[in-house]
């Protein structure tokens, strides 16, 4: 089962999606011709009118599907394991661990697994109902590829910080995507809440997530899901520095 938080205090609307730690090794693990999934979630947020994230496992020369377009949706992929050819408006590259690709709307997009071994990745689905700014998003510099090792580091006074994007997209004012790593027995900041909606992946080591009054232990794999306005911060219990991705937007 997975285990859902419960915050006191706190109004969830009905209709969406809760703040919630998902567990992924407590997922279904699901078989279709092309590839194994894990669901993590899909449905509606106060902001986004659907938001899908699942985990996609692919075979060596596998794809999930033929490349396609979604004329109001915007996808974003991270890798997890393996070497990933992403192509987007027929410009392709390949990233590995930590690679992550965002599709804008209207953008033709696929994958193809090229490595020897399985690959496996994230993928994010969401529109917000409006329909998208193209022009904002081509100004912006457009739908991306980075590979892990291509993305500067940044030494903070906590661990290091990697910055992927933080620009507007075809859906979004700004979308903020970074990665952060945290020494040992560090925490990210004091609890603080705001107006973005928010998730949180966990890159490497564990973590203790802060959530309004309780404290819940998340482990590499997971994903953390924090509405609007909720007040959170995380504790790294690893020993040594753990990873973690955060990705907000407005």
């Amino acid at each position: 089962m997975i285990a859902c938080i419960k915050l006191n205090n706190i109004a969830a609307q009905t209709d969406s999606l809760p703040t919630r730690v998902y567990h992924i090794k407590q997922l279904a693990m699901l078989q279709d011709s092309s590839r194994s999934r894990i669901q993590i979630m899909d449905g509606a947020t106060p902001y986004l009118t659907n938001l899908e994230v699942h985990i996609t496992i692919l075979e060596p020369d596998m794809s999930a599907h033929p490349p396609h377009t979604h004329p109001a949706t915007e996808e974003l992929i991270i890798v997890k394991e393996g070497l990933l050819k992403v192509t987007i408006d027929g410009k392709s590259d390949t990233i590995g661990p930590g690679g992550v690709a965002m599709a804008m709307a209207g953008d033709e997009h696929g994958a193809v697994n090229i490595g020897k071994s399985k690959a496996t990745y994230y993928l994010l689905k969401y529109t917000t109902g409006s329909a998208p700014d193209f022009e904002v998003a081509k100004k912006a510099g457009g739908s991306i590829i980075i590979d892990w090792k291509d993305v500067a580091s940044k030494i903070t006074d906590r661990g290091q910080r990697w910055q992927q994007y933080n620009r507007p997209t075809s859906l979004f004012k700004k979308f903020d995507m970074h990665a952060t790593a945290l020494n040992k027995g560090m925490d990210s900041h004091l609890p603080h809440s705001h107006r973005q909606e928010e998730i949180i992946l966990v890159k490497k080591g564990s973590i203790r997530m802060h959530i309004a009054d309780k404290f819940y232990d998340a482990k590499e794999g997971d994903l953390v899901f924090l509405n609007a306005f909720v007040p959170h911060a995380l504790i790294n219990t690893t020993d040594g520095q753990c990873e973690y991705f955060a990705f907000q937007w407005q």
